[in-house]
């Protein structure tokens, strides 16, 4: 069985900490560098962020679910909320567009891309009015060269 830990938080930004915390114990036990920790944690954070703006808008009693996984090649961080849906589309992600201006870009639509620049997988699956889960995946590397 893979080593894991599972968690819940209250869907408040003040938790966030615990969150990164955790990640941080977590990970370094896994073998993973500090640079690869940091941008793990500002993953999470969007991702933690995303539901604690869009999913409860301002409900003081959502929570958000995650579980750290490790496999012995990957760390795999599913962050679940239980709050307002959106649609998502694969369309809506990736590198923007090189000739787009900076201002044409969406304010706050920079968070899926900003967790796929720092991972190595990002899924993003949607309820019908059921929550969102993300599940960001990084791969353990030594020196340099992936495990």
């Amino acid at each position: 069985m893979n080593p894991y830990v599972s968690f819940s938080i209250p869907a408040q930004a003040e938790y966030l900490d615990i969150v990164r915390l955790t990640l941080y114990s977590f990970a370094t036990k896994a073998g993973f560098s500090f640079e690869e920790i940091e941008d793990m944690k500002v993953a999470v954070s969007e991702a933690c962020n995303n539901a604690i703006l869009h999913a409860y808008e301002d409900n003081e009693n959502g929570r958000i679910d995650l579980r750290l996984e490790h496999d012995g090649e990957h760390l795999r961080i599913t962050i679940k909320d239980h709050g307002q849906s959106f649609v998502f589309s694969q369309e809506g992600i990736g590198i923007p567009e090189q000739q787009e201006d900076i201002k044409d870009l969406a304010v706050g639509g920079l968070g899926i891309f900003l967790m796929e620049a720092l991972m190595d997988d990002v899924r993003v699956s949607t309820g019908n009015g059921s929550g969102t889960e993300i599940v960001l995946s990084k791969r353990l590397s030594r020196n340099g060269e992936y495990v």
